[in-house]
């Protein structure tokens, strides 16, 4: 098992693959303590050959590595790729494109939701892997055997994995539904975190100006305390406390204190000064110029039988097509669906709508039916019907 722990392996490996065609890709990390993700051990195979790079390693450049993975034209497969490219874009600036994720590959396919790796390692290389090093601990030191080859099994049969639905892809004439998946999951603001945007991670269902803007300020004193300090955002005030304050507008340390879970001392210090700084530049913000709240359109009385028949049809159509439900439309969808014909969702679009869009709005016009028939459900042309439209 091959274990690159200085800068010139890195290097000699990461030339050895700058031919090749695509490259697998996976990193163990650690986050629980930290804002930003710590890479510990990232791995990398090519056609014929794999290593895992120890990230913590003394005095290792990770340059040649994210020079690799940022070069154009070469494919990086990875799987659940989001975390992945997260690291990749904190530590560059950039995302490592092209890229082919396998988890939302294998959802095109037909393989269900969010499937596992080890249940596609499974299916399509026949492997079973020992995941017992699952959640070990990557900043430890020396890695283990165990750890080595757990990491490394998890690029050595993503090339299999990656090969098979490829093929999959390109028999079933699905690419170009891949490459939707993909283009989101490789957009920049996926992954930019700017703190005046840390607002839209807490629900509410206010649509107060005032407090919104008060929301907005405090959500992103909190953002930049905890990227500054590089601690879980948790750890500098809670979800429930930015809500609190926004929603009392403290203008007191008096007030502040009084903040559930926030102590005096915490009030009384450098933070409470921020917070209460933060709050005051709230409350002074203009209506026209606070956040608007997201566009939740009124739904009319009456939705819910019409809403539960369009899922049962996303089930059917979605098996039948095989496809995961989760690519074509999500719940909200199905009630938007129900309140409008031209519901800007996505499954009244593209090939979602081919796969299920236009018999969802068949369905909700009587346009067909649901039914049984050989213990199957199907659907049925309303004329076939036995005496005809219901009126």
């Amino acid at each position: 098992m091959m274990l690159i722990t200085d800068t010139d392996a890195l290097r000699n490996f990461c030339r050895s693959l700058e031919s090749a065609d695509f490259l697998a890709v996976d990193t163990e990390f650690m986050r629980e303590n930290t804002y930003w993700p710590i890479l510990c051990v990232a791995q990398v195979a090519g056609p014929d050959n794999v290593a895992a790079i120890d990230a913590q390693a003394d005095g290792i450049d990770l340059d040649p590595l994210f020079d690799l993975l940022l070069k154009p034209g070469l494919l990086k497969v990875f799987h659940s790729a989001r975390q992945d490219i997260e690291i990749i874009f904190q530590r560059t600036g950039s995302l490592p494109l092209p890229v082919f994720d396998t988890q939302l590959a294998a959802m095109v396919c037909g393989f269900g939701e969010s499937v596992a790796y080890e249940t596609l390692v499974n299916k399509l290389a026949g492997v079973r892997l020992d995941k017992s090093s699952r959640f070990t601990d990557w900043s430890h030191r020396p890695l283990s055997e165990r750890q080595l080859r757990y990491a490394l099994d998890d690029v050595v049969h993503l090339r299999t994995v990656y090969e098979n639905l490829r093929e999959r892809l390109a028999e079933s004439g699905r690419e170009s539904w891949l490459e939707e998946e993909i283009a989101d999951l490789t957009a920049r603001e996926t992954y930019e975190q700017p703190p005046e945007g840390a607002w839209r991670r807490l629900r509410t269902r206010s649509t107060d100006p005032r407090f919104l803007a008060t929301l907005r300020e405090v959500a992103a004193w909190r953002e930049a305390e905890a990227q500054r300090r590089n601690v879980p955002r948790g750890r500098v005030l809670r979800d429930d406390a930015v809500m609190e304050i926004a929603a009392h507008a403290p203008k007191t340390v008096t007030e502040l204190a009084r903040t559930r879970g926030l102590g005096r001392s915490t009030a009384e210090g450098r933070h409470g000064a921020a917070i209460l700084e933060a709050v005051a530049r709230g409350r002074a913000t203009p209506p026209e110029d606070s956040p608007q709240p997201p566009n939740r359109p009124n739904l009319p009385h009456g939705l819910g039988p019409t809403v539960d028949l369009l899922r049962v049809l996303l089930k059917m159509c979605c098996e039948d097509a095989g496809v995961a439900q989760k690519l074509v439309a999500s719940g909200n969808d199905l009630e938007l669906i129900a309140a409008d014909d031209g519901a800007d969702v996505r499954a009244l679009s593209g090939w979602r709508r081919a796969v299920f869009g236009n018999q969802a709005l068949a369905l909700k016009h009587g346009e067909i039916a649901l039914g049984v028939a050989d213990r199957r459900l199907q659907v049925i042309p309303v004329p076939d019907l036995p005496g005809g439209p219901c009126l």
